[in-house]
Formats: C-alpha cells, sequence, structure tokens
C-alpha cells in the first residue's frame, strides 16, 4: 500500500478534471440494499463494527476531548488504550461524570438516534424532513422530561438541562425546514452554533452509509439529503463519509474501494467556479501528507511518539487548523490523513487521531465508524470493543449489539428482490 495513494493521487486528479457531469436523477436511483455480496451473518457483523468502532474511537478521545498534544502527553502519555473519563458533564460531551473507560459522548449518542430513526423508515428512499421531525421530536421529549420534574433538586434539573440543550440548534433548525419557511430556514442554519462550519453531518453520516452496503453513490445521495444541518462544503463531506463507510462493507473490499469512492461527485461540486471541489483538495493534501512522511520513517515505527514521520504528519495538520477545533473541513483532513497514513489500521488510526488532539473524540468516532465497517466487529481490539459494548449499555443505556441486529433484520426484510 506504500506507493499506492501517489498512484491514486495522479488517478484522482485525472478525474476530478473529467467527472462534472451532474445525476439529474440524484436521489431518487433504487439500488439493491444487499448487493454486497454479504450474508447476514456478515452484514450483522459491519454493522455493528461501524457501532462499536466509532465508540471505540468516541471513548479513546473523551477523556481529553479538545485537548492540545502537550496536555495529552503531560497528563496522559502517549495514548494506546481505552481511560476513564474524569472531566466535567456537558451537552455535547459525556453526560455522567468520571464515566469509567468505554465511556461516550454524543459521537455515539448521535450514531443511536440516527440508527433509531433509520428503523423507522424504508431505506429505499430516505426524507430529510422525516429526520428534522425525528430530531424535533426527541427535542420535544427533553423538554416534557425537564417540566416533568417536581421540585427544585439541581442534580436532576442538571441532568434534564443536559439533553434539552444537546438539540438545542438543531431543534431551531429543524422548526422552519418542517414548516418551509425559508427564510427562518437559511436565517436559523446560518446561526447554527454560531454560523460555524461545524461537523454537523459527520457526527450521523457514517450510521446513513452502513445502511447501503456496497452502494457508496446511493450512500451519498441519501446522506446528502439529511444532511440539512451542515452549511457550505460541509454537506458534501458529510455524504463522502457515508460513502467511504458504504464501500468498505463490500465483501471483500479493499482499501482502494474506499479512496474510489471519495470520485463519485453526485452533485456536481467539480464544477464550483474558481474553487472547485473541497473536499478533493483535502484529499490531495492528506495523501501529499503521507506520501510526504514516508520519505522521513517508512519503517513499522512510524506510530511511534518519536518518530520523525509521525511528528512531520502532525505539524502538517497543524497548519490546516481552522478557528475551531469542529470546522467540518479540519475533522475531515485529520480522518482521511490518519486512515491513509496508518494503512486503514483501525487501531493505529485511532492512535494516531487522540494523540494529535483538537476534536480528537470526533475524529476518532468518525474514522472508527468507517474502518469498523470495514474491518467488521470480529476483527476490532477484543478489549476495547468488550469495554465499549458493555459499559455504553450498563452505564448509558445504549445497547450497541441489539441496534446493529434490528438494523441488519430491517434492511433483509426490506431488501429489493
Amino acid at each position: 500500500m506504500k506507493n499506492s495513494p501517489l498512484l491514486i493521487l495522479c488517478f484522482l486528479i485525472t478525474i476530478a478534471c473529467t467527472n462534472s457531469q451532474k445525476n439529474e436523477t440524484f436521489g431518487t436511483q433504487e439500488i439493491p440494499i444487499l448487493d454486497s455480496g454479504l450474508t447476514p451473518e456478515e452484514l450483522e457483523d459491519k454493522i455493528l463494527g461501524m457501532l462499536v468502532g466509532s465508540a471505540i474511537g468516541d471513548a479513546m478521545g473523551a477523556p481529553t476531548e479538545m485537548w492540545s498534544r502537550e496536555d495529552i502527553n503531560l497528563q496522559y502519555g502517549f495514548v494506546e488504550t481505552l481511560d476513564s473519563m474524569v472531566r466535567e458533564a456537558s451537552p455535547e460531551g459525556i453526560w455522567i461524570r468520571n464515566l469509567p473507560a468505554g465511556g461516550t459522548t454524543d459521537d455515539t449518542r448521535w450514531k443511536n438516534l440516527t440508527f433509531n430513526y433509520l428503523l423507522t423508515q424504508n431505506p429505499q428512499s430516505l426524507d430529510s424532513k422525516d429526520f428534522a421531525q425525528y430530531i424535533l421530536d426527541q427535542y420535544s421529549d427533553y423538554v416534557k422530561e425537564l417540566k416533568s420534574i417536581d421540585g427544585i433538586d439541581p442534580a436532576e434539573i442538571e441532568k434534564a438541562t443536559l439533553k434539552l440543550i444537546w438539540l438545542q440548534e438543531w431543534a431551531k433548525v429543524s422548526q422552519p425546514y418542517l414548516k418551509g419557511n425559508v427564510d427562518g430556514y437559511a436565517d436559523s442554519l446560518s446561526r447554527f452554533y454560531g454560523g460555524e462550519m461545524v461537523c454537523a453531518g459527520l457526527l450521523y453520516t457514517p450510521a446513513i452509509g452502513a445502511i447501503y452496503p456496497a452502494s457508496p453513490e446511493k450512500a451519498y445521495a441519501e446522506a446528502y439529503k439529511l444532511s440539512i444541518y451542515d452549511i457550505g462544503y460541509a454537506r458534501d463531506l458529510s455524504a463522502l463519509a457515508a460513502a467511504m463507510t458504504s464501500a468498505g462493507m463490500k465483501k471483500n473490499a479493499t482499501k482502494e474501494d474506499i479512496l474510489a469512492s471519495l470520485r463519485i461527485d453526485p452533485r456536481g461540486y467539480y464544477e464550483s467556479r474558481l474553487v472547485g471541489r473541497t473536499a478533493q483538495r483535502i484529499l490531495v493534501e492528506a495523501l501529499s501528507i503521507h506520501q510526504n512522511s514516508l520519505a522521513l520513517d517508512s519503517s513499522e515505527n512510524r506510530m511511534q511518539p518519536d518518530s520523525e514521520a509521525l511528528k512531520f504528519a502532525f505539524s502538517e495538520l497543524d497548519k490546516r487548523q481552522q478557528d475551531m477545533p469542529f470546522h467540518a473541513g479540519e475533522i475531515y483532513v485529520q480522518v482521511l490523513t490518519a486512515m491513509i497514513y496508518s494503512d486503514f489500521d483501525f487501531q493505529n488510526t485511532i492512535v494516531f487521531l487522540v494523540n494529535y488532539g483538537r476534536d480528537n473524540d470526533t475524529t476518532a468516532a468518525v474514522a472508527g465508524g468507517i474502518l469498523g465497517a470495514y474491518h467488521g466487529f470480529e476483527k476490532l481490539p477484543e478489549s476495547s470493543r468488550e469495554k465499549v459494548l458493555e459499559v455504553t449499555k450498563s452505564q448509558l443505556g445504549i445497547d450497541l449489539e441489539d441496534l446493529a441486529k434490528k438494523m441488519a433484520n430491517h434492511l433483509l426484510k426490506n431488501k429489493k428482490p
């Protein structure tokens, strides 16, 4: 694989100049749900791999979320395993203080919410209004929970408020969108988390990709429809995350299959005047960082903290930091760089992202979801996967195994003949 990224880079650049024809039937094509060669058992294994792989990344990054590399190294050293979360609770972070190793944040909650929504839908064609309504209904339930509290117990009020605030920004966008209020939707979207290009869709689109195994074009189309909380090219990035997840869910999928899924462009982003496709530029940057790092260290020690290649990759990513660590473009370049640098190895990719810092629970959750689907649950690190399954179920009430089983059965029931 060491030479293939450069070859793929040349191929992708060529495609960028030629792949500009729009798909006029975008989002309406019918693609068999299980055109992947997977047995039902393999399908469930890959779905569970996506869920647990994302949760492992989330859990490994959660103790040091938003920290600098210097602070991570000072307090934790070079992180390679799950650790407990001695940190404050927050709407987007952990909801229970001092969670044990394996606990997760909103990145896993979003996969849970999205799967529960998808289980109510016909996977052949999703509806963005249904998704917006589902989020608004969940927000409404949290409002009712807060109002139902009898008394002024601070702990109870804080617990309910964490849930409410988690979806507050999303509810503000959902309401005008559902009413067909174009100006209201545009205004609320422009103020979504202060108008920053946050990684909204990237929190949940790997879950969408998992229900379209080996159909990256369909996964892109459906994820794009549901990325109504994204601003600008973040919507393209979110849809591509779904496409990568889908590509990894083909029987005997290869790393090249995942990279090839980044060529699809149903919405014609390559045609953007003066700018072109930002997602393509970010991919080229990630491939370049990897290729140049090989000149410094191509040995098996590339994942060691003293490796010149790793130091170089981190320094190059530093140059591409945005004002906010959760900027969609920053998340995307870190995810792609980590996966390519680590040769699509699950553990090394997560270690790379967690130790880089910034919004490391989200970057590791996005990459973990894509690579979890690619490798499957049974090939994930045993200790980490078992710990995440147990803590997520016992402490947070999210049964990832049950979700995967339900989704596999749902897809099999709704598959095309």
